[in-house]
């Protein structure tokens, strides 16, 4: 997947607004694969919405969302199957980790569907961000900004053209945060893939091609 249009896009519950001025909403804008983009916004404009949008999670929104030419309302279950595994990864700002198993089990639930992380990578990862002495303890036992970081893992354990970050280092310090972003970067370089982060506050440091308003 080479290409994210969005064209007159607005969520629902903002129809009838006269007062919207953003980057986003009400644009035609495209998100290219290789390319990184911070989407700056504050609370209540929509940027979560916005991601379930674009993962197929919701509908309720006017406008078009293109792929490649193809709007993603006319795509079958099939074809979103295809796309979330091979073409779209995203890290949610609550995380969706299964608190009742372990950090590294949550990881391996992932990679045992796609193998697409060497064991070594994964535990290399795991140690990178701090939290290797963690792999066996239960999520829900483990603080956010650790279960960010295992989202992260995750995240990363399939093949993407987009990836899409809701927030990933609203709970971290900055050394974790800056080992994040280094991770992400390289990982996106190497399959050419593009990054699209949000924040409310606290950003993802990257060398961003595009900085948008939500």
């Amino acid at each position: 997947m080479n290409s994210i249009q969005l064209t007159n896009t607005l969520p629902d519950v903002f129809k009838g607004r006269t007062d919207i001025a953003s980057d986003v909403w009400l644009k035609d804008l495209t998100f290219e694969k290789g390319k990184s983009y911070l989407i700056e916004a504050n609370s209540g404009t929509g940027k979560s919405s916005l991601f379930s949008f674009l993962y197929g999670y919701r509908n309720d929104y006017q406008g078009q969302m293109i792929f490649d030419g193809h709007d993603i309302n006319h795509l079958t279950i099939q074809q979103w199957t295809e796309i979330r595994r091979n073409h779209l990864s995203l890290l949610w700002q609550d995380l969706r980790l299964f608190p009742e198993l372990t950090a590294h089990e949550n990881v391996k639930i992932k990679n045992n569907l796609t193998h697409f992380q060497k064991k070594s990578t994964i535990d290399n990862w795991f140690d990178q961000l701090g939290i290797v002495e963690k792999k066996d303890t239960l999520v829900g036992k483990m603080s956010f900004g650790q279960q960010q970081r295992v989202a992260l893992i995750r995240a990363l354990c399939q093949p993407f053209d987009f990836i899409l970050l809701d927030e990933p280092v609203s709970h971290l310090d900055d050394t974790n945060a800056a080992i994040m972003a280094d991770i992400l970067k390289a990982e996106a370089k190497d399959q050419d893939a593009a990054i699209i982060v949000t924040s409310i506050g606290k950003r993802l440091d990257l060398e961003y091609d595009f900085i948008l308003k939500l």
